[in-house]
């Protein structure tokens, strides 16, 4: 395994050459979500000036890094869109975005994302917050030798998604009459969609939603010490569901029709003074 600690040591390096603020909160936007959060203080900047490899473009991720000053004053660093294995990165890449956020200081990391509704009752543009996921990926960032300031080696997952953000996110939810949900999310490698037999498996396991994204960045948070969220907006009914076929424009077209109560939403987690 090649070094991981120097290229982050040196994406925080490059980032305090810019002179911007130190975050306090990151956000994740996922496909086509990519939503205004507050008044930008710094950026946007290519992801790629803090990356020490390529960033490859997928459709509905713009791959921007930023910084965000809300009403409440904490400098929250936003990364529109993310890093997902299917493009062909490692564990460790993918997820480091996140390790830089949490040496950077950040305390609270939440991500959005677009997913595969599994319920028959489930509608595209219903939003999910996730309670707890199953990693279908056959990937982990946290396996090798990681330096012992990332965390334990064998960390507890009971609460990776944390009970008090997510108690938070609903009653802001309630206030702001957005209908909000809680499910288990299968967390699948992609880049293709689920079967109908994949389907029917992840229900029988238990699972609400499913995707391509968010566990590994969860895995890698989590035992850093961050506060995790993660808010999934239903884009489609998942493959077997109905007859018509699942495509990826209707992801990003779901993601626009969901965006309103997606910014409500975060824009009120941002400026609660609860958050951090």
């Amino acid at each position: 395994m090649d070094d991981l600690v120097t290229p982050l040591k040196e994406a925080v390096d490059r980032w305090d050459a810019l002179g911007w603020a130190r975050p306090l909160v990151a956000v994740v936007s996922g496909s086509g979500l990519a939503v205004d959060l507050g008044e930008r203080i710094h950026g946007p900047i290519s992801l790629e000036y803090l990356l020490p490899f390529p960033c490859h473009p997928v459709e509905g991720h713009p791959h921007e890094a930023e910084v965000l000053q809300p009403l409440s004053g904490r400098p929250v660093l936003y990364y529109r869109g993310r890093l997902h294995s299917y493009q062909g990165y490692s564990a460790y890449e993918t997820v480091f975005p996140i390790r830089l956020a949490a040496l950077l200081g950040a305390k609270v990391l939440i991500m959005t994302n677009a997913t595969g509704g599994l319920r028959p009752e489930q509608k595209p543009g219903d939003l999910c917050l996730i309670r707890d996921h199953i990693n279908l990926t056959g990937l982990n960032p946290l396996r090798g030798q990681l330096p012992a300031e990332w965390g334990p080696r064998f960390p507890d997952m009971g609460a990776a998604y944390d009970p008090g953000l997510r108690s938070l996110a609903k009653e802001l939810a309630g206030e702001l009459a957005i209908p909000l949900t809680e499910g288990v999310y299968a967390g699948l490698a992609g880049p293709s969609y689920e079967t109908p037999a994949e389907v029917r498996m992840l229900q029988s396991l238990g699972c609400d939603i499913t995707g391509m994204s968010t566990v590994l960045e969860i895995l890698a948070a989590h035992p850093m010490g961050l506060r995790c969220l993660a808010l999934s907006m239903i884009s489609n009914p998942a493959c077997g569901l109905t007859d018509a076929p699942v495509v990826h424009a209707d992801v990003l077209a779901a993601g626009q029709a969901a965006a309103a109560s997606v910014q409500r939403l975060l824009g009120a987690l941002l400026t609660h003074p609860e958050l951090v």
